[in-house]
């Protein structure tokens, strides 16, 4: 595929569901993809990308940041707490928040430097025992120590389906969760069924493989 058939893609899935007015967030997810590539993506005028690795981002986007000008980066890989202090300074959009010990971490960093990423929790709508992600049982709980006690930014939920199971099912369940608790954004959809999360009530799509090509 290409961005430009990926965004077409994203405007008639809107129009189908009735969300024109929505605003969808398509993050190009530029994870070990060639620099020529993320370049391409970048000489097109796209400016939202997605990293799952704090340092391999590191090594890449400043230079690039510096090349193409501002970019929102956005996180969507797993978060070490020995990590935090250098995805704040770089991440506009942190996706994978899924733990009291990281919730802190983040606090405490905030306080340091005054001001923190956008922050999404990672829900895992399967309950899978090995997967991260907050159990749904324990989401109220996270909620409530990120938002009201520390008072960070949550902006939504995100979730990766399990493998498995047809992401449908997961899509309106993280839906439904993130309308219960008033949370404005849901970052769920991949290459593959990101026209099901849209009509579904995804915000930020994460679009890897169906905009840049397969890795190598």
């Amino acid at each position: 595929m290409s961005l430009e058939k990926i965004l077409s893609k994203v405007e008639i899935a809107k129009e189908e569901a009735g969300r024109l007015k929505d605003e969808i967030n398509v993050i190009a997810v530029s994870k070990v993809q060639p620099l020529a590539r993320i370049k391409k993506v970048l000489e097109q005028g796209h400016r939202v990308f997605g990293e799952n690795r704090v340092q391999e981002s590191l090594e890449k986007w400043p230079k690039l940041i510096n090349e193409y000008g501002k970019v929102q980066l956005h996180l969507v890989g797993a978060l070490q707490t020995n990590k935090v202090k250098e995805a704040m300074k770089l991440f506009n959009v942190i996706h994978s928040i899924d733990r009291e010990k990281l919730i802190l971490k983040i606090s405490s960093e905030s306080q340091k430097i005054g001001f923190c990423p956008e922050l999404f929790i990672q829900v895992n709508t399967g309950n899978e025992n090995q997967k991260a992600g907050v159990k749904i049982d324990e989401l109220d709980y996270i909620l409530e120590l990120a938002k009201v006690k520390h008072s960070l930014p949550i902006v939504g939920l995100m979730c990766l389906p399990p493998i498995h199971d047809s992401p449908l099912n997961h899509f309106k369940i993280l839906y439904e969760i993130a309308k219960k608790h008033e949370l404005p954004r849901v970052s769920m959809g991949m290459s593959n069924d990101f026209v099901d999360a849209i009509k579904l009530g995804s915000t930020d799509v994460r679009i890897g493989s169906a905009i840049f090509g397969q890795r190598g």
